[in-house]
């Protein structure tokens, strides 16, 4: 019995020690298969970069920021150190559920949000949510989605830069502290809905003061003489008078420069000075945000936003078919030109095969960063040189493909040798009195430009040749050609030239330029119309408030210098909370003193000549969103609204009725006749006072994408359309509309179907 009941023990023993060893066998296989999280910002990242890591990782994306300061009230205890109160934002409770349960099952954690002050930040909430010690090595950066970039950033984690988190910190607070306090006396004195910016009044503020200048402009005519001259049988040439008397020419009205003109004719012109020299023109560097927003805007015609977001798809990864998803670019918000040593081995390589050595400098080419620039990343390049436009068209939507293929071309050139032209300068004596000259240059050795024409022009300098001239050469005067001209006021902003002023001035940094650029839109301050910004006179209104009661806010000089402080914070030269307390007071006794200042400030009413035919008022010009529209002055009582119908000047080639400009649901501009839907006349182009000489029908305007335009006659049958290449393009937009058109048709089709079987 005793043997027995010992025997049972020692069994009952041996079957407890089993279940521990396969209990401690599970919970190490467990812990075995615990994975590595990865959390970055967007889920077409997640996706590439997990393809990259493998099966030991798993790749989440936090969808931006996960907490923010609270949009129901100022969020920041002055009174305590400026201390934030930070909250969830509303909407992510279920994916911050989600990450926490990733979190609690994961071996080790990376933060990988963008390597840049707002990534920083948004790495440092990713930690306080995940209960993660930011002094520990959990956060990982890199500059391009490629399997090497990503493989090397997992080795090398480092911890969360506080001092970059306080830069971000510090720039939120201040627009709140300006957004919060600023906006509500602008609700009480001006109207209900407005708000002001830190950064973006200054930007309003430029474009008014540029209209201004507009506006205040007086024309001056002047007349320059152009000449056509040959040397005996040889083919014209072009030449210019330059001075008269010793002096710059200078020819205010065409009675002077018809006196002129008459005595050039009587004087002989004999060649006096023929230099021939060798001219290099060198590549542009790489792209940072703020050049590559400029030449998309001038080259492709993207606004900024546009720009940004499709640059932002190419970095977080594109299908390439079997080949999978792929990052095509580096990082897209930098403002260095610095590109890797092995980024410029593999171009070197890439040019030595496919254009030879004479197309390869000695040495790699580096260009100097701006004296401002944080060159914390590389410029923009492609990850992968070898990755030709011609290769990746079949993956890439239209838009996409363009601006590729703009940054591939730039980065590619940039690692070539200059172009190298002949050129021949020729100085002309014309009697005793006046001197005339010629240039003209020859493209000897395409350098660069064969890849890519460069910032400052779209197409490729064209051969201007001279014929072969000596000292001495005596010249027979073919033409000449007096032209009228009139001093221009400075052009209105577009895209490319606000970004590069905001980026001379120091207003911003290259992240904040297209969000800057959308927010003056979206507050009506500003309105973009042909491509160009001009001011509401909302904008006008309340810059000109701002300007007199708070001038550091709209100051270019304070806004650069506030700018260069939050700089020295992320670099730990300055406290964080001492920059916001020298803004804050200041600010807050000037506050005071124009909330007591300022009066009412009624806006002007422009009282259209359309009556509402709901109350009988006639009906005022509002401004909007999406620009303006006419509406009831009755409101709230009578709500009628309509859209602002600007007459072209020109009648309808249908009807006679007047031929009015309308927009799109989306805003874009196009032109009808007034009498719709009985008249259905429509064109995208815009029509002109002017007619055709030959056919007397009026002339339209079309805009191409690059911001070139061209007229021609609105009369299909005429004879100056005969070749004409507004044809190939009008073919064009033809065939887009049909092949739209003919999309929708069966999408429509194949949703009719599906609810058919259903």
């Amino acid at each position: 019995m005793s043997c027995t009941l010992t025997g049972v023990l020692r069994g009952s023993e041996g079957l407890a020690a089993t279940a521990t060893k396969t209990k401690t066998k599970t919970k190490a296989k467990k812990a075995r298969s615990k994975k590595t999280l990865v959390i970055v910002e967007s889920p077409a990242k997640a996706k590439t970069i997990e393809k990259y890591l493998g099966r030991k990782y798993m790749v989440r994306a936090s969808m931006g920021h996960l907490r923010d300061l609270p949009k129901s009230q100022f969020g920041i205890d002055v009174d305590h150190d400026f201390a934030p109160k930070y909250i969830n934002i509303r909407g992510k409770g279920a994916l911050i559920k989600a990450l926490k349960k990733d979190a609690k099952n994961a071996d080790k954690i990376y933060l990988a949000s963008d390597p840049d002050r707002e990534g920083e930040a948004i790495a440092w909430h990713l930690a306080f949510i995940l209960g993660l010690d930011p002094a520990e090595d959990c956060r990982i950066v890199f500059n391009e989605i490629t399997k090497p970039a990503i493989q090397e950033a997992v080795k090398h984690p480092r911890s969360i830069n506080l001092d970059q988190v306080d830069a971000q910190q510090a720039r939120r607070m201040l627009d709140r502290i300006v957004g919060y306090k600023l906006s509500p006396l602008l609700w009480r004195k001006v109207r209900k809905g407005l708000s002001a910016g830190r950064v973006q009044s200054v930007t309003v503020k430029l474009i008014c003061d540029r209209e201004k200048e507009i506006q205040a402009f007086e024309s001056v005519e002047y007349w320059t003489v152009g000449l056509k001259l040959r040397k005996a049988k040889s083919a014209m040439f072009d030449a210019e008078l330059t001075q008269a008397d010793g002096k710059k020419l200078d020819l205010h009205n065409e009675q002077e420069t018809a006196a002129l003109t008459q005595d050039l004719k009587q004087q002989e012109m004999v060649v006096r000075g023929v230099k021939k020299s060798e001219r290099k023109r060198r590549p542009s560097a790489p792209f940072t945000t703020s050049s590559l927003q400029q030449d998309a805007a001038r080259k492709l015609g993207f606004t900024s936003r546009k720009t940004m977001m499709l640059a932002q798809q190419l970095y977080e990864g594109i299908e390439l078919g079997h080949h999978g998803a792929a990052g095509l670019i580096t990082y897209m918000r930098t403002d260095s030109t610095r590109i890797s040593d092995l980024a410029q081995d593999d171009a070197r390589a890439f040019i030595r095969d496919q254009f030879g050595e004479p197309y390869l400098p000695a040495k790699p080419n580096v260009y100097a960063a701006g004296k401002k620039a944080q060159d914390a990343h590389e410029a923009i390049r492609p990850t992968n040189i070898g990755l030709t436009p011609e290769q990746l068209a079949k993956y890439l939507n239209k838009d996409q493909l363009k601006l590729y293929t703009l940054i591939w071309q730039r980065f590619a050139a940039s690692q070539m040798t200059p172009a190298v032209y002949d050129t021949m300068s020729i100085a002309i004596q014309a009697g005793e009195r006046y001197l005339v000259r010629a240039a003209g240059s020859k493209l000897k050795f395409a350098g660069f430009t064969a890849v890519y024409a460069g910032a400052d022009t779209s197409k490729k300098e064209k051969d201007v040749l001279l014929p072969d001239l000596a000292e001495g050469d005596v010249l027979t005067l073919a033409r000449i050609l007096p032209q009228q001209h009139f001093t221009e006021p400075p052009p209105r902003y577009n895209d490319a030239s606000l970004v590069k002023t905001l980026e001379e001035k120091e207003i911003g940094r290259p992240s904040t330029y297209a969000p800057i650029i959308e927010t003056i839109q979206a507050r009506g301050y500003v309105q973009r119309i042909d491509k160009h910004f001009q001011p509401t006179e909302l904008g006008f209104v309340v810059v000109d408030m701002l300007e007199e009661y708070f001038k550091n806010i709209v100051d270019v000089t304070f806004t650069a210098n506030l700018e260069n402080e939050l700089d020295e914070i992320a670099e730990g030269k300055v406290e964080k909370n001492e920059l916001l307390r020298e803004f804050y007071g200041p600010f807050e006794d000037t506050l005071e003193k124009a909330d007591e200042a300022i009066g009412h400030v009624e806006l002007p009413v422009e009282v259209s000549d359309v009556k509402c035919e709901l109350c009988g008022r006639m009906m005022v010009v509002k401004q909007g969103r999406f620009g303006k529209f006419l509406a009831c002055p009755g409101f709230p009582e009578c709500r009628n609204t309509k859209p602002l119908l600007i007459d072209t000047g020109v009648k309808c080639p249908k009807c006679g009725g007047a031929i009015v400009e309308r927009k799109t649901r989306r805003g874009r501009s196009f032109y009808g006749c007034r009498n719709y839907p009985d008249c259905d006349y429509t064109t995208w182009d815009q029509p002109q006072k002017e007619t055709c000489p030959k056919c007397g029908a009026f002339l339209l305007k079309h805009h191409y994408k690059n911001g070139r335009a061209m007229l021609y006659c609105s009369n299909d049958a005429c004879e100056t359309r005969v070749d004409h290449p507004i044809n190939k393009e009008l073919e064009k937009i033809r065939q887009r509309a049909e092949a739209k058109k003919a999309k929708e048709a069966a999408r429509a089709a194949e949703e009719h179907e599906d609810k058919g079987e259903a």
